[in-house]
């Protein structure tokens, strides 16, 4: 991915603003890595997860008349566990100690996620840089597709009589 490294970097300034930060992940939403900042924590069981529970989130959102994902907030004994939409195609997530400040944590990670969206925006708006080549020619006829044979093992086509006789069909 393009933006691969461009979304790391983002990553580490997170970090860097808010210390209290113990790990950052971006994923898809379909549960799949795409750049990450976390120890302690499988990458890819997180990014699965999230993807899990941000879809019971669009479900419940939905269910309720609320609109678009936008974010979810999880509270454990120890910490938090934050999602925040990152474009419709991919998630934030951070996990932060107990002692962040919980209103510093979304203004971070709101201006996290819209920036991850519009760097993957901007990959995908991006034009191939590779050379295209046409593709190999063999210089020989193209194949030509033989017809299947019936199940009465007569071939494609029903007999055809023979001149002068008349058809049994």
């Amino acid at each position: 991915m393009a933006a691969e490294a461009e979304i790391v970097d983002e990553l580490h300034s997170l970090r860097a603003r808010l210390p209290q930060l113990t790990g950052a992940l971006a994923a898809s939403v379909d549960g799949f890595v795409l750049a990450q900042d976390i120890r302690g924590v499988e990458p890819e069981g997180l990014a699965a997860l999230t993807a899990t529970a941000q879809g019971v989130a669009l479900r419940l959102t939905d269910a309720t008349r609320q609109g678009d994902f936008r974010e979810l907030l999880v509270r454990g004994a120890h910490g938090y566990v934050a999602t925040y939409a990152a474009g419709p195609s991919a998630v934030l997530t951070l996990v932060a100690e107990g002692r962040v400040n919980v209103g510093r944590l979304h203004l971070e990670g709101r201006r996290s996620g819209n920036r991850i969206g519009e760097l993957l925006r901007a990959a995908v708006q991006q034009p191939d840089r590779t050379p295209r080549q046409p593709p190999p020619t063999t210089g020989g006829p193209l194949p030509v597709r033989a017809p299947s044979p019936r199940a009465d093992g007569t071939g494609d086509r029903a007999p055809r009589a023979a001149p002068g006789e008349a058809s049994a069909t």
